[in-house]
């Protein structure tokens, strides 16, 4: 499996997780326009952080795909820390934390969601416009 589209944002970042004591625990993760990937980081070897590919992006890999994800929420500054929510389509809640030096997590994820939306909408809107074109077609456009 390999990563899909432009790599936008690459480094860790910590998943809250689903169980009875909702662990949190550190997320290989790839931001790319398409969406989010999320890779265990348990087992790897220390110091390279993973490089190759092919070890990156396993059948464990968790995939957060754009056209699923409805919005990112609950952005919550605490300690040094950005606490936001992924919220799916599905309805299904993600929390996630990181740190709040830099770029945050969250505010790449959103625009990165917010493009993927836009680009969405205006392809839809382009086949709208081409479909009601063609079929309200007269003719007269092929005179000239």
């Amino acid at each position: 499996m390999s990563v899909p589209g432009t790599v936008v944002r690459d480094g860790l970042l910590e998943k809250r997780s689903s169980g009875l004591l909702q662990l949190w625990k550190k997320k290989r993760c790839v931001l790319t326009e398409e969406g989010l990937r999320l890779r265990s980081c348990r087992g790897g070897g220390g110091g390279g952080g993973g490089d190759a590919p092919s070890s990156a992006w396993s059948s464990k890999a968790k995939e957060l795909l754009f056209e699923r994800m409805d919005t990112v929420d609950c952005v919550e500054y605490k300690r040094g820390l950005v606490y936001f929510t992924v919220v799916m389509a599905t309805g299904q809640e993600i929390d996630f934390r990181c740190p709040q030096d830099g770029t945050p997590w969250n505010a790449e994820i959103a625009l990165a969601l917010v493009r993927f939306k836009n680009l969405q909408a205006l392809q839809a809107s382009r086949k709208r416009h081409l479909h009601a074109a063609h079929l309200g077609s007269t003719g007269e456009d092929e005179e000239l």
